[in-house]
Protein backbone atom coordinates (compact mmCIF):
# COMPACT_ATOMS: atom_id res chain seq x y z
CA UNK A 1 0.00 0.00 0.00
CA UNK A 2 1.13 3.35 -1.20
CA UNK A 3 0.47 7.08 0.84
CA UNK A 4 1.79 9.77 -1.35
CA UNK A 5 1.88 13.24 -0.03
CA UNK A 6 -1.70 14.31 -0.03
CA UNK A 7 -2.52 11.27 1.24
CA UNK A 8 -4.03 9.40 -1.56
CA UNK A 9 -3.55 5.31 -1.36
CA UNK A 10 -2.84 3.06 -3.62
CA UNK A 11 -2.19 -0.47 -3.51
CA UNK A 12 0.65 -2.55 -5.86
CA UNK A 13 1.88 -5.93 -5.33
CA UNK A 14 5.79 -6.36 -6.70
CA UNK A 15 8.30 -8.72 -6.01
CA UNK A 16 11.07 -8.08 -3.74
CA UNK A 17 13.88 -7.69 -6.25
CA UNK A 18 11.62 -5.13 -8.66
CA UNK A 19 11.14 -2.80 -5.40
CA UNK A 20 15.08 -2.93 -5.20
CA UNK A 21 15.74 -1.86 -8.24
CA UNK A 22 12.75 0.60 -7.87
CA UNK A 23 14.07 2.10 -4.97
CA UNK A 24 17.79 1.43 -5.65
CA UNK A 25 17.83 -0.66 -2.51
CA UNK A 26 20.09 -3.97 -1.76
CA UNK A 27 17.96 -6.73 -1.07
CA UNK A 28 19.78 -7.22 2.33
CA UNK A 29 17.69 -4.01 2.96
CA UNK A 30 14.40 -5.26 3.01
CA UNK A 31 14.77 -8.71 4.64
CA UNK A 32 14.24 -6.72 8.41
CA UNK A 33 16.52 -8.54 10.58
CA UNK A 34 15.03 -6.79 13.70
CA UNK A 35 11.89 -6.44 15.31
CA UNK A 36 12.41 -2.53 15.72
CA UNK A 37 14.82 -0.51 13.36
CA UNK A 38 14.83 2.64 11.85
CA UNK A 39 17.90 3.11 9.03
CA UNK A 40 18.53 5.26 6.33
CA UNK A 41 19.52 4.17 2.99
CA UNK A 42 19.82 5.18 -0.56
CA UNK A 43 17.40 8.79 0.03
CA UNK A 44 14.69 6.02 1.58
CA UNK A 45 14.03 5.47 5.39
CA UNK A 46 13.71 1.65 6.39
CA UNK A 47 11.21 1.22 9.45
CA UNK A 48 10.44 -1.59 11.29
CA UNK A 49 8.31 -1.56 14.14
CA UNK A 50 6.91 -5.09 14.74
CA UNK A 51 4.78 -6.05 12.05
CA UNK A 52 5.03 -2.91 10.72
CA UNK A 53 7.10 -2.74 7.47
CA UNK A 54 7.50 0.27 5.97
CA UNK A 55 10.09 2.61 3.42
CA UNK A 56 9.70 6.21 3.60
CA UNK A 57 10.42 8.55 0.78
CA UNK A 58 10.33 12.07 0.02
CA UNK A 59 7.71 11.39 -2.35
CA UNK A 60 5.68 9.05 -0.77
CA UNK A 61 5.29 6.32 1.97
CA UNK A 62 4.96 2.57 1.49
CA UNK A 63 3.74 0.01 3.75
CA UNK A 64 4.82 -3.76 2.83
CA UNK A 65 3.01 -6.69 4.13
CA UNK A 66 -0.05 -5.53 6.19
CA UNK A 67 -2.77 -7.97 5.14
CA UNK A 68 -3.49 -10.06 7.97
CA UNK A 69 -1.75 -7.83 10.97
CA UNK A 70 -4.70 -5.95 12.17
CA UNK A 71 -3.40 -3.13 10.74
CA UNK A 72 -6.18 -1.97 7.69
CA UNK A 73 -8.61 0.29 10.16
CA UNK A 74 -5.05 2.42 11.25
CA UNK A 75 -3.85 2.73 7.55
CA UNK A 76 -7.45 4.20 6.04
CA UNK A 77 -8.70 5.91 8.78
CA UNK A 78 -5.74 7.23 10.53
CA UNK A 79 -2.55 7.16 8.77
CA UNK A 80 -3.87 8.57 5.54
CA UNK A 81 -5.03 11.89 7.09
CA UNK A 82 -2.14 12.39 9.39
CA UNK A 83 -0.09 12.39 5.78
CA UNK A 84 -2.46 14.75 4.06
CA UNK A 85 -2.26 17.08 7.44
CA UNK A 86 -0.14 20.30 6.47
CA UNK A 87 -0.39 21.92 9.88
CA UNK A 88 3.32 22.52 9.33
CA UNK A 89 5.72 23.49 7.16
CA UNK A 90 8.43 20.20 7.69
CA UNK A 91 8.87 17.88 4.85
CA UNK A 92 6.87 14.80 3.74
CA UNK A 93 8.98 12.48 5.69
CA UNK A 94 8.27 14.23 8.89
CA UNK A 95 4.75 13.52 8.58
CA UNK A 96 5.31 10.07 7.87
CA UNK A 97 7.57 8.80 10.81
CA UNK A 98 5.78 10.78 13.04
CA UNK A 99 2.57 9.07 12.21
CA UNK A 100 4.62 5.76 12.42
CA UNK A 101 6.20 6.74 15.85
CA UNK A 102 2.63 7.67 17.35
CA UNK A 103 1.10 4.11 16.02
CA UNK A 104 3.92 2.53 17.84
CA UNK A 105 3.17 4.91 21.15
CA UNK A 106 -0.09 4.70 20.90
CA UNK A 107 0.27 0.77 20.65
CA UNK A 108 2.31 0.15 23.58
CA UNK A 109 -0.08 2.55 25.79
CA UNK A 110 -2.93 0.36 25.06
CA UNK A 111 -1.07 -2.69 25.88
CA UNK A 112 -0.04 -1.09 29.18
CA UNK A 113 -3.34 0.01 29.69
CA UNK A 114 -4.80 -3.55 29.65
CA UNK A 115 -2.74 -4.92 32.04
CA UNK A 116 -2.59 -2.08 34.36
CA UNK A 117 -6.05 -2.88 35.93
CA UNK A 118 -6.51 -6.41 36.23
CA UNK A 119 -2.91 -6.48 37.86
CA UNK A 120 -4.50 -3.91 40.78
CA UNK A 121 -7.37 -5.60 41.06
CA UNK A 122 -5.63 -9.02 41.27
CA UNK A 123 -2.90 -7.90 43.77
CA UNK A 124 -5.60 -6.34 45.68
CA UNK A 125 -7.91 -9.13 45.92
CA UNK A 126 -4.07 -11.53 46.93
CA UNK A 127 -2.97 -9.00 49.80
CA UNK A 128 -6.43 -9.10 51.52
CA UNK A 129 -5.20 -10.21 55.15
CA UNK A 130 -8.34 -12.08 55.84
CA UNK A 131 -7.21 -14.57 53.10
CA UNK A 132 -5.51 -17.66 54.52
CA UNK A 133 -4.78 -19.45 51.58
CA UNK A 134 -3.80 -17.60 48.11
CA UNK A 135 -6.36 -18.43 45.37
CA UNK A 136 -4.58 -20.62 42.53
CA UNK A 137 -7.38 -18.72 40.20
CA UNK A 138 -5.82 -15.16 41.00
CA UNK A 139 -2.17 -16.64 41.26
CA UNK A 140 -2.52 -17.91 37.47
CA UNK A 141 -3.98 -14.67 36.40
CA UNK A 142 -0.90 -12.47 37.82
CA UNK A 143 1.26 -15.14 36.45
CA UNK A 144 -0.56 -14.31 33.07
CA UNK A 145 -0.16 -10.04 33.15
CA UNK A 146 3.28 -10.84 34.60
CA UNK A 147 4.25 -12.60 31.56
CA UNK A 148 2.54 -10.05 29.24
CA UNK A 149 4.29 -7.24 31.09
CA UNK A 150 7.66 -8.23 30.62
CA UNK A 151 6.71 -8.57 27.27
CA UNK A 152 5.59 -5.07 27.18
CA UNK A 153 9.01 -4.01 29.02
CA UNK A 154 11.04 -5.94 26.85
CA UNK A 155 9.03 -3.94 23.66
CA UNK A 156 9.68 -0.62 24.93
CA UNK A 157 13.26 -0.67 25.68
CA UNK A 158 13.76 -2.40 22.25
CA UNK A 159 11.83 0.74 21.05
CA UNK A 160 13.72 3.38 23.46
CA UNK A 161 17.44 1.59 22.12
CA UNK A 162 16.59 1.96 18.30
CA UNK A 163 15.96 5.97 18.96
CA UNK A 164 18.65 6.45 21.45
CA UNK A 165 21.14 5.04 18.82
CA UNK A 166 19.62 7.59 16.51
CA UNK A 167 19.99 10.23 18.34
CA UNK A 168 23.15 9.33 19.43
CA UNK A 169 24.64 9.62 15.93
CA UNK A 170 24.52 13.13 14.48
CA UNK A 171 25.15 11.49 10.93
CA UNK A 172 21.88 9.41 11.26
CA UNK A 173 19.72 12.36 12.29
CA UNK A 174 21.45 14.11 8.90
CA UNK A 175 20.82 10.89 6.83
CA UNK A 176 16.61 10.98 8.29
CA UNK A 177 16.41 14.70 6.07
CA UNK A 178 15.08 13.22 3.16
CA UNK A 179 13.94 16.33 1.50
CA UNK A 180 17.34 18.62 2.72
CA UNK A 181 19.39 16.40 -0.11
CA UNK A 182 16.81 16.34 -2.90
CA UNK A 183 14.97 19.60 -2.57
CA UNK A 184 17.39 22.55 -3.45
CA UNK A 185 15.03 25.09 -2.01
CA UNK A 186 15.04 23.24 1.26
CA UNK A 187 18.87 22.49 1.45
CA UNK A 188 19.12 26.75 1.22
CA UNK A 189 16.52 27.08 3.70
CA UNK A 190 18.99 24.69 6.06
CA UNK A 191 21.40 26.67 4.97
CA UNK A 192 19.75 30.49 6.30
CA UNK A 193 19.38 28.50 9.79
CA UNK A 194 16.06 26.54 9.66
CA UNK A 195 17.84 23.24 10.73
CA UNK A 196 15.51 20.46 10.03
CA UNK A 197 18.49 18.03 11.48
CA UNK A 198 17.43 19.83 14.64
CA UNK A 199 13.65 19.25 13.92
CA UNK A 200 14.22 15.69 13.35
CA UNK A 201 16.30 15.55 16.67
CA UNK A 202 13.16 16.50 18.79
CA UNK A 203 10.50 14.84 16.79
CA UNK A 204 12.31 11.44 18.17
CA UNK A 205 13.15 12.55 21.61
CA UNK A 206 9.65 13.66 21.99
CA UNK A 207 8.44 9.96 21.14
CA UNK A 208 11.59 8.67 23.10
CA UNK A 209 10.45 10.60 26.33
CA UNK A 210 6.76 8.97 25.80
CA UNK A 211 8.33 5.41 25.80
CA UNK A 212 10.56 6.36 28.79
CA UNK A 213 7.13 6.75 30.88
CA UNK A 214 5.79 3.53 29.54
CA UNK A 215 8.67 2.08 30.60
CA UNK A 216 8.78 3.78 34.42
CA UNK A 217 4.73 2.89 34.48
CA UNK A 218 5.61 -0.67 33.90
CA UNK A 219 8.18 -0.74 36.31
CA UNK A 220 6.11 0.37 39.00
CA UNK A 221 3.64 -2.13 38.31
CA UNK A 222 6.34 -4.95 38.27
CA UNK A 223 7.62 -3.32 41.88
CA UNK A 224 4.09 -3.43 43.28
CA UNK A 225 3.95 -7.26 42.12
CA UNK A 226 7.21 -7.85 43.93
CA UNK A 227 5.93 -6.00 46.68
CA UNK A 228 2.97 -7.61 47.13
CA UNK A 229 4.23 -11.31 46.60
CA UNK A 230 6.11 -10.24 49.65
CA UNK A 231 3.21 -9.06 51.40
CA UNK A 232 1.33 -12.74 50.60
CA UNK A 233 4.83 -14.68 51.30
CA UNK A 234 4.44 -12.87 55.28
CA UNK A 235 0.42 -13.91 55.45
CA UNK A 236 0.85 -17.17 54.09
CA UNK A 237 3.55 -17.90 56.78
CA UNK A 238 1.90 -16.35 59.69
CA UNK A 239 -0.96 -18.15 59.20
CA UNK A 240 1.48 -21.18 59.00
CA UNK A 241 2.98 -20.74 62.14
CA UNK A 242 -0.68 -19.73 63.58
CA UNK A 243 -1.95 -23.32 62.76
CA UNK A 244 1.51 -25.31 63.17
CA UNK A 245 1.14 -23.58 67.02
CA UNK A 246 -2.31 -24.92 67.35
CA UNK A 247 -1.19 -28.71 66.06
CA UNK A 248 1.99 -28.54 68.30
CA UNK A 249 -0.72 -27.37 71.44
CA UNK A 250 -2.78 -30.05 70.19
CA UNK A 251 -0.32 -32.59 70.61
CA UNK A 252 0.44 -31.75 74.07
CA UNK A 253 -3.24 -32.43 74.97
CA UNK A 254 -2.90 -36.14 73.10
CA UNK A 255 0.58 -36.61 74.81
CA UNK A 256 -0.38 -35.97 78.39
CA UNK A 257 -3.77 -37.40 77.77
CA UNK A 258 -2.14 -40.65 76.73
CA UNK A 259 0.35 -40.64 79.36
CA UNK A 260 -2.51 -41.00 82.39
CA UNK A 261 -4.39 -43.07 80.21
CA UNK A 262 -2.12 -46.13 80.68
CA UNK A 263 -3.96 -46.00 84.52
CA UNK A 264 -7.21 -47.37 82.43
CA UNK A 265 -5.27 -49.40 80.50
CA UNK A 266 -3.96 -51.01 83.67
CA UNK A 267 -7.63 -51.43 85.51
CA UNK A 268 -8.74 -52.86 81.68
CA UNK A 269 -5.92 -56.03 82.21
CA UNK A 270 -9.12 -57.96 83.69
CA UNK A 271 -7.48 -59.17 86.48
CA UNK A 272 -8.79 -58.74 89.80
CA UNK A 273 -8.55 -56.66 92.85
CA UNK A 274 -9.92 -54.95 95.76
CA UNK A 275 -10.48 -51.67 93.89
CA UNK A 276 -13.24 -53.13 91.74
CA UNK A 277 -15.46 -53.83 94.89
CA UNK A 278 -15.91 -49.91 96.01
CA UNK A 279 -17.83 -47.82 93.26
CA UNK A 280 -15.74 -44.82 94.31
CA UNK A 281 -12.49 -45.90 92.83
CA UNK A 282 -13.77 -45.36 89.09
CA UNK A 283 -14.91 -41.92 89.75
CA UNK A 284 -11.45 -41.47 91.33
CA UNK A 285 -9.33 -42.67 89.07
CA UNK A 286 -11.26 -41.07 86.31
CA UNK A 287 -10.80 -37.77 88.07
CA UNK A 288 -7.22 -38.69 88.85
CA UNK A 289 -6.52 -39.18 85.00
CA UNK A 290 -8.13 -35.60 83.90
CA UNK A 291 -6.24 -33.84 86.33
CA UNK A 292 -3.23 -35.46 85.65
CA UNK A 293 -3.45 -34.80 82.06
CA UNK A 294 -4.72 -31.51 82.74
CA UNK A 295 -1.61 -30.29 84.63
CA UNK A 296 0.79 -31.79 82.51
CA UNK A 297 -0.75 -29.90 79.29
CA UNK A 298 -0.80 -27.01 81.81
CA UNK A 299 3.06 -27.32 82.54
CA UNK A 300 3.63 -27.87 78.49
CA UNK A 301 1.84 -24.86 77.33
CA UNK A 302 3.98 -22.72 79.66
CA UNK A 303 6.87 -24.11 78.66
CA UNK A 304 5.81 -23.28 75.06
CA UNK A 305 5.17 -19.95 76.11
CA UNK A 306 8.72 -19.16 77.52
CA UNK A 307 10.37 -20.51 74.45
CA UNK A 308 7.80 -18.73 71.67
CA UNK A 309 6.30 -15.64 71.42
CA UNK A 310 2.27 -15.71 72.35
CA UNK A 311 0.35 -14.59 69.36
CA UNK A 312 -2.25 -11.76 69.45
CA UNK A 313 -5.17 -13.31 66.89
CA UNK A 314 -6.80 -9.84 67.43
CA UNK A 315 -4.02 -7.56 65.89
CA UNK A 316 -2.58 -10.15 63.31
CA UNK A 317 -4.94 -8.25 60.82
CA UNK A 318 -3.87 -4.71 61.28
CA UNK A 319 0.05 -6.26 61.44
CA UNK A 320 -0.73 -7.76 57.65
CA UNK A 321 -2.16 -4.53 56.18
CA UNK A 322 0.52 -1.90 57.92
CA UNK A 323 2.82 -4.32 56.36
CA UNK A 324 1.27 -3.94 53.30
CA UNK A 325 1.03 -0.05 53.63
CA UNK A 326 4.53 0.38 54.13
CA UNK A 327 6.27 -2.21 51.49
CA UNK A 328 3.46 0.01 49.14
CA UNK A 329 2.62 2.83 49.86
CA UNK A 330 1.64 3.22 46.10
CA UNK A 331 -0.73 1.00 45.77
CA UNK A 332 -2.26 1.51 48.94
CA UNK A 333 -3.18 4.90 47.45
CA UNK A 334 -4.60 3.90 44.47
CA UNK A 335 -6.89 1.52 46.61
CA UNK A 336 -7.49 3.87 49.29
CA UNK A 337 -11.39 4.60 48.31
CA UNK A 338 -12.23 1.30 48.21
CA UNK A 339 -11.08 0.72 52.10
CA UNK A 340 -12.61 1.59 55.33
CA UNK A 341 -12.65 5.52 55.74
CA UNK A 342 -10.49 4.96 59.33
CA UNK A 343 -7.98 2.90 57.06
CA UNK A 344 -7.59 5.40 54.08
CA UNK A 345 -6.63 8.39 56.66
CA UNK A 346 -3.74 6.12 58.13
CA UNK A 347 -2.53 5.23 54.42
CA UNK A 348 -2.74 9.26 53.33
CA UNK A 349 -0.86 9.82 57.05
CA UNK A 350 1.99 6.93 55.68
CA UNK A 351 2.15 8.42 52.29
CA UNK A 352 2.65 11.84 53.41
CA UNK A 353 5.38 10.44 56.06
CA UNK A 354 6.78 8.63 53.72
CA UNK A 355 7.39 11.65 51.24
CA UNK A 356 8.57 13.73 53.86
CA UNK A 357 11.09 11.43 54.82
CA UNK A 358 12.12 10.97 51.41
Amino acid sequence: MKFDQEGNVTTFEKKKTELCQELSLQARDLRFQHSTSLTARNNCIIIRMESLKAIVTPEHLSVLDFRGLGLERWLVLDLAPQLASHTHSLPFEFRALEAILQHKVNTLQARLNDVEPSILDTLESLVDPKILSADRSKLHILLQNSKSLSELETDVKVFKDSLLKILDEDEIIEELCLTKWTDPRVFEESSLGIDHAEEMELLLENYYMQAEELGNKARELRGLIDDSESVIFINLDSHRNVMMRLNLQLTMGSFSLTLFGLIGVAFGMNLTSSFEEDPRVFWLVTGFMFLGSGMIWRRLLSFLGRHLEPSIPSLAGEFYFLTYLIVSPPLCLQQSLRLDPNIWILCVCLDHCTSHTV
